[in-house]
């Protein structure tokens, strides 16, 4: 997957990760959506592919969106108990 497609799958699964957290999130704008996703996108193929169960593969595969939406709610979720 090329530098483009990272930034929209992160653009994208912030994006949807923001959407399913309850309650407020920080106040981040395009960026921060953008920033949260690409390395929730990250932390979710690390954790998939270490603990064996998945791995980043093809922009348009199902379980490369699902890893990177479940990396960017940990990531949203962990920002939000440190901000509190």
């Amino acid at each position: 997957m090329g530098f483009f497609g990272w930034i929209l799958l992160g653009l994208f699964a912030g994006t949807i990760a923001r959407a399913l957290m309850p309650g407020r999130t920080e106040p981040g704008g395009c960026i921060g959506t953008t920033a949260v996703g690409v390395l929730g996108a990250l932390l979710g193929g690390w954790l998939a592919t270490e603990l064996d169960l998945g791995k980043i593969g093809d922009f348009f595969d199902l379980e490369t969106w699902l890893i990177a939406i479940a990396g960017s709610f940990l990531l949203l979720l962990v920002f939000k108990l440190i901000s509190r």
